[in-house]
C-alpha cells in the first residue's frame, strides 16, 4: 500500500478541486463542465466529478440552462451556478447619517437593503432597537446570513466587538454592543471595525498597500495601512487623533480637537464637527477665510507629521466631508516640514460601507468554500 506521506489524500485533492470549482462559479455565475476544466485547468472527468459532489452538498444548482449543441455543434452541455442556499452575508453602516444594511450574495449582489434615522448624538438604546430593525433586511430569504460585517463610526474594542465611547467621540454617547445585537440574525461570526479602518480598506485599490488615510469629517480619525493590512493596534483604537497635539492659534500646541471648538464649528450639543460651518468659515471674506485655511492646514500639518515620524507612510490620502476641499491649505502647511509625504483626495465612494461590504462578500466565498 501506498503510504508516502508526501503525497496528498484522496479527500485533499478533491478539496482543492471543489474550491477552485467554486471560485470559477463565484467569478463568472454560471459555466459548463467544459468551461469549469478551461477556467480551472482541471480535466472534464474531474470537474464533472465535483459538480457532482457540490450538487449533493448543496452548493451548486443545475441552472436549467444549454448550450446550443446538437447538428454538429457538438453535445449539449448543462450550465451550473452557485445554489441560492450557498449562503449570504449581512453589511452593515452605523454612522451619524442612520444606519445601512444589506444583504449580499457570494456575486457581490445586494439581495435587500434597509436603512434607518437614529438621533445626534445617539443613545446605544436607541442605535440598537435600529439595527435589529435594519438587520431584518433579509427575511423573505430562505436562511440567515452566514456572517455580518459591521461599520461603525465610533472607536471599536477588538477583542469584543463592542463600540467604545471616548472623550470628545462625536457620534454614540455610551457603549454599544452590535455582536450581541446582530447574533440572533445571522448563523456565524458578526465583525466590527471602526469606519475610518473600512474606507481605509476600501481605499486600497486606489491608493495600493502602504499608505495613512486622513478622515476628516465630523469625527477626525486615521488608519495606517501597510503591507495591505490596517494596523488597528492592541485593542483597537489605533487611529484615534482627536486628541493628539497639534499646532493651534498663534502657534500654541492645543489637542487636535480644539482648534476646531476655538474655530466655533462644532455642532451644537455635540462634540461633533459641523463640516458646512468649517467651510464656510474658510470661504468666508478674505482676509478671514484665508487666515482660517491657514489655521487648519497648521493644525492637520501637525497631525500628518506625527503620522510621518511613526509610521512612514508613503502616501497620506485625505477622506471625509471636509477635508478633500481644503487639500490645498493642508498641502502646503505640509511641503514646510522637515519631511513632507506626498497627499491626494479618496477617491473610494461611500468608503466605510464599501470596505464592509467588500469584507463580507471576501468572508461569505470563504465560508462557502469551507463548506
Amino acid at each position: 500500500m501506498d503510504t508516502d506521506p508526501a503525497r496528498p489524500s484522496l479527500e485533499l485533492v478533491r478539496s482543492v478541486t471543489d474550491e477552485h470549482v467554486l471560485r470559477a462559479l463565484m467569478r463568472h455565475r454560471r459555466l459548463t463542465r467544459a468551461e469549469l476544466s478551461a477556467q480551472t485547468g482541471i480535466s472534464k472527468p474531474t470537474a464533472g466529478e465535483s459538480v457532482r459532489r457540490l450538487q449533493e452538498r448543496g452548493l451548486v444548482v443545475d441552472t436549467g440552462e444549454r448550450t446550443a449543441g446538437g447538428r454538429g455543434k457538438g453535445r449539449v452541455g448543462s450550465y451550473y451556478a452557485l445554489s441560492p442556499r450557498a449562503g449570504t452575508a449581512l453589511a452593515v453602516s452605523i454612522a451619524p447619517g442612520g444606519i445601512a444594511a444589506e444583504i449580499v450574495d457570494a456575486y457581490g449582489d445586494t439581495l435587500a437593503r434597509a436603512s434607518g434615522v437614529v438621533g445626534r448624538p445617539a443613545a446605544p438604546p436607541e442605535v440598537a432597537a435600529v439595527l435589529t430593525a435594519v438587520a431584518g433586511a433579509g427575511r423573505e430569504q430562505p436562511d440567515r446570513p452566514r456572517l455580518a460585517v459591521v461599520s461603525a463610526a465610533d472607536p471599536v474594542d477588538r477583542r469584543t466587538g463592542r463600540l467604545v465611547h471616548l472623550p470628545d467621540a462625536p457620534f454614540l454617547v455610551g457603549e454599544l454592543d452590535p455582536v450581541a445585537v446582530l447574533g440572533p440574525h445571522v448563523a456565524g461570526p458578526v465583525v466590527v471595525d471602526n469606519d475610518v479602518n473600512w474606507a481605509a480598506r476600501a481605499e486600497r485599490e486606489h491608493a495600493g498597500d502602504d499608505f495613512a488615510y486622513l478622515y476628516l469629517g465630523e469625527g477626525l480619525g486615521c488608519a495606517i495601512v501597510g503591507g495591505g493590512e490596517v494596523a488597528r493596534g492592541r485593542t483597537g483604537l489605533a487611529g484615534e487623533i482627536a486628541h493628539l497635539l497639534t499646532a493651534g492659534p498663534r502657534g500654541h500646541t492645543t489637542p487636535f480637537i480644539e482648534v476646531f471648538a476655538g474655530m466655533g464649528v462644532r455642532l451644537p450639543g455635540s462634540t461633533a464637527i459641523d463640516p458646512a460651518a468649517l467651510l464656510a468659515a474658510t470661504a468666508a471674506p478674505a482676509p478671514l477665510a484665508a487666515a482660517n485655511r491657514r489655521l487648519v492646514g497648521r493644525a492637520v500639518a501637525g497631525v500628518v507629521a506625527a503620522i510621518v515620524a511613526l509610521a512612514d507612510p508613503g502616501l497620506v490620502v485625505v477622506g471625509g466631508a471636509w477635508g478633500p476641499a481644503l487639500l490645498d491649505a493642508i498641502g502646503a502647511a505640509v511641503a514646510e516640514q522637515a519631511r513632507a509625504v506626498p497627499l491626494r483626495k479618496a477617491e473610494a465612494k461611500e468608503p466605510a460601507h464599501a470596505g464592509a461590504r467588500q469584507d463580507a462578500v471576501e468572508r461569505l466565498r470563504a465560508a462557502i468554500v469551507a463548506g
